[in-house]
């Protein structure tokens, strides 16, 4: 790989990481009462995508829809085959039980996000879209449901208001 290719790689990383940074940060700048704040942090965040997006397309990271589907269930089944269960085995040995936590919940929930991607590949390999259909994902736990949210969600027990529509 080209030193430029390397850097273009990185660029998206950090750009990446910047933008869900931001918004978190937005977040809670908006839950301690500093809206302008907040809405700076989300501006800022929004030019982060806009850097990694080009950074990607650059990089030829973006490729048909098709493509696309493969290389994100191999991302999710990596993360809940391989990438969480270790992590989930360093936090137990080091008592780290929040950590513990977050790690399980997205180890659950990348298990449902490669099933809904296989099922959206079984479809695409026919030519066709998914049906029309709304998704719902917990704020607690990043569970995403299709049609409608539980009245508990199956991986934190959150009530069913802690889920929001993803439009």
């Amino acid at each position: 790989m080209s030193k430029t290719k390397e850097n273009l790689k990185a660029a998206f990383a950090g750009e990446s990481e910047a933008n869900r940074k931001y918004l978190a940060f937005a977040k809670k700048a908006d839950d301690e009462g500093y809206p302008q704040i907040a809405r700076l942090f989300r501006a800022a965040s929004a030019a982060e995508t806009v850097h990694a997006h080009n950074h990607l397309r650059i990089m030829g990271g973006i490729k048909s829809t098709e493509e696309n589907l493969e290389e994100a269930i191999g991302g999710e089944t990596y993360e809940f085959k391989e990438m969480y269960p270790g992590f989930l085995e360093v936090a137990a040995e080091e008592g780290e039980n929040t950590a513990s936590w977050s790690f399980n919940v997205a180890n659950e929930v990348e298990k449902i996000h490669a099933g809904l991607y296989e099922a959206a590949a079984e479809t695409i390999k026919k030519s066709q879209d998914l049906p029309h259909m709304d998704y719902y994902v917990c704020k607690v736990c990043g569970n995403t449901v299709e049609g409608s949210p539980p009245d508990k969600c199956p991986i934190c027990n959150a009530p069913s208001k802690s889920f929001f529509k993803v439009d």
